[in-house]
């Protein structure tokens, strides 16, 4: 390997911190679609916006990420395809957690925080393989594949959708453990049949039949996060 390809590779590895931070900024971005604030990604961090100058910094000089003043940051093309490594990681995890491991959906996301981290590319395609190839993880988010290839289910949130209409849930974009808990007690979970009962001009909350049978009041706040396929 010659000096320069092996300069480069250094460059290209992220620490733990680092890939976090990859990660945030791909998401905040809308997967490379628009520039990010400093200030939306320590908030989504809760980190202090000058820790995230220092680290746009670094990331810059891995060319990963690409800055521009008074603008923003972006992924730049290879930090799309690390992230989407990452995510592709940590999607596949909260499956296993979920399916292999009997873990609620509320108790995933910390543990395969964890787990993402984990450097072989072996592993994580046996762990495809062993899983049966998902497409989709247990909050209803698509798995890329190993090029970062995926595919969205149409998905519109359910506080757009009108008084009468129906739809299946096919994904949350809310993934804390309290919200997860909140849809767990009202019966929602992906897959699930909604139909809008009521929605009040009011406040836009409405009440929804689930599965045909359980009747359920969500504000606006919860429905918000909610995503419907018609």
């Amino acid at each position: 390997m010659s000096y320069f390809c092996l300069y480069k590779l250094i460059l290209s590895m992220l620490s733990y911190t680092e890939e976090n931070y990859l990660k945030a900024i791909y998401l905040l971005s809308g997967g490379g679609e628009k520039e990010v604030s400093t200030n939306a990604i320590a908030e989504a961090l809760k980190t202090k916006p000058a820790s995230v100058t220092d680290m746009i910094g670094k990331l810059s000089a891995k060319q990963v990420v690409s800055y521009v003043k008074y603008q923003g940051v972006n992924v730049s093309e290879e930090g799309r395809k690390y992230a989407l490594k990452i995510i592709r990681k940590h999607r596949l995890w909260e499956v296993f957690l979920v399916d292999k491991m009997k873990f609620n959906w509320d108790e995933v996301h910390e543990v395969a925080e964890q787990l993402e981290h984990i450097d072989s590319p072996l592993l994580i395609k046996r762990l495809d393989e062993f899983l049966g190839y998902p497409k989709y993880d247990p909050h209803g988010d698509p798995i890329p594949d190993e090029t970062g290839e995926f595919k969205e289910k149409p998905q519109v949130p359910l506080h757009q959708m009108n008084e009468g209409e129906a739809g299946i849930i096919v994904a949350v974009n809310d993934t804390t453990s309290l919200f997860l808990k909140h849809l767990d007690k009202i019966g929602a979970y992906i897959g699930a049949k909604i139909k809008i009962v009521n929605k009040e001009e009011f406040d836009g909350s409405m009440t929804i039949l689930i599965d045909s049978r359980n009747q359920a009041f969500i504000s606006k706040a919860v429905s918000e996060h909610i995503l419907i396929s018609e």
